[in-house]
């Protein structure tokens, strides 16, 4: 399915200072976007008719929490809201009972309505936290999909060939390493493509994974004699390690409602180098400010200041600037040794207990093999001293357990 090129459409509107800027903001940070021409055509007819672009977002509500991968692209939906342009916030409800199959070597298990409406509850709630709730229109695909009925969904399929769904990557793969693929499933780009008609959208988001789809709402749109959409994939951020993509069960996310501590020190631990993407892909400051930081880091200011900068915005984003300003207080503590104020208190029974269990009834670690694995590592510490006994039976008292750089209780056993 090759976008690269398209014909150069007759009476081309001239390009203002103001859409090139606006193509700026677009193209920040993004993979790719289809078509560049096309896109810089419609900003110019919305600068000139004032009528602005529908700016469209589908996301099924799979899981009810928000990471700052996840924020990538509503960072991107946020800048083009500002931008003036209707920002199209929709809910796959409809989408999610067939389960997006994009990446996946087995069948996703559908959801139910209910599972679907329940996620969907914290998602636009999370959501607002990047969007301007005010100024975004959410809907819900079950509004056209369940009118279809059985004969709309056939005429539907009629528009698009089986040869060109099996272009998809992940079906061709599939179908050559004998995985078995659901006919529900074939269906999801054509749902998806579908909404893109239902809400004339004018450019659509997604990640990099999404582009098959993106690009069968174009062409599903032409049947339907709409002008296609143009497409904008954004990036997979890189979590903590710099490595792997942010997911919580990697362990390397950074979770959006997550206290602002937590959140801060999380951001600090991030690589000088991996700073600058988290800039790119999260940051809201201008493309010239973050050059401007670049240029200030190359003669001689200290990364870790410019780090601070990018954790108190970003912490300033989910949380307030007073939420920001006591974080990088309670980092700089730690950071001398110090414990914070703000440190959960735990009662626990059962001394003397072993220190894998009291880390993990303490909530300080998810299982006892974890916790003596960071007791080996040297990373667990009871009133400053660092434990290496990883049979160690702790006695009756109260005393304070660090675990990390980050992770503090005020245990009192009996």
């Amino acid at each position: 399915m090759n976008e690269k090129n398209s014909a150069p459409a007759a009476d081309e509107l001239p390009v203002s200072d103001a859409v090139r800027e606006a193509m700026a903001i677009t193209l920040r940070g993004c993979d790719e976007l289809l078509i560049e021409s096309e896109f810089a055509q419609k900003l110019a007819r919305s600068e000139k008719t004032g009528k602005p672009l529908r700016i469209k977002l589908g996301l099924d509500p799979t899981a009810p929490d928000l990471h700052l991968g996840h924020t990538v692209v509503l960072n991107k939906m946020r800048q083009l809201q500002n931008l003036g342009h209707v920002v199209i916030f929709l809910i796959g409800d409809f989408t999610s009972m067939i389960g997006d199959p994009s990446g996946r070597n087995i069948t996703r298990p559908p959801l139910t309505r209910e599972q679907v409406k329940e996620n969907a509850m914290t998602y636009f709630a999370q959501a607002s936290l990047v969007l301007d709730p005010e100024k975004t229109e959410i809907r819900y695909n079950s509004e056209w999909s369940d009118k279809l009925g059985a004969a709309g969904m056939i005429q539907l399929a009629s528009q698009y060939t089986l040869a060109r769904i099996m272009e998809r990557e992940d079906f061709a793969n599939r179908f050559k390493n004998g995985f078995p693929i659901s006919v529900h499933e074939l269906l999801y780009p054509l749902m998806q493509g579908y909404d893109s008609v239902a809400l004339q959208s004018d450019l659509e988001l997604g990640g990099t994974d999404q582009k098959f789809n993106l690009l069968v709402g174009r062409e599903l749109q032409r049947h339907y004699n709409q002008e296609p959409q143009c497409i904008l994939t954004m990036p997979l951020l890189e979590g903590l390690d710099g490595v792997e993509k942010m997911s919580k069960s990697k362990g390397n996310y950074v979770g959006i409602t997550e206290p602002a501590n937590i959140m801060f020190g999380k951001l600090m631990s991030i690589s000088d180098e991996m700073m600058w993407r988290y800039y790119d892909l999260l940051s809201f400051k201008s493309i010239q400010d973050v050059e401007r930081l670049k240029e200030e880091v190359k003669n001689g200011k200290n990364p870790r200041d410019v780090k601070v900068e990018l954790g108190k915005e970003i912490v300033t984003r989910f949380h307030s600037g007073a939420a920001a300003d006591a974080a990088l207080e309670d980092f700089v503590a730690r950071s001398r040794g110090g414990i914070p104020d703000d440190i959960p208190a735990v009662s626990l029974s059962g001394a003397p207990l072993g220190i894998g269990q009291l880390l993990k009834q303490a909530g300080l670690c998810a299982s006892t093999s974890e916790a003596l694995r960071l007791v080996d590592q040297g990373g667990v510490r009871i009133d400053s001293q660092t434990i290496s006994d990883r049979g160690l039976k702790v006695e009756a008292g109260s005393f304070v357990v660090q675990v990390g750089k980050r992770k503090f209780a005020k245990v009192t056993l009996a």
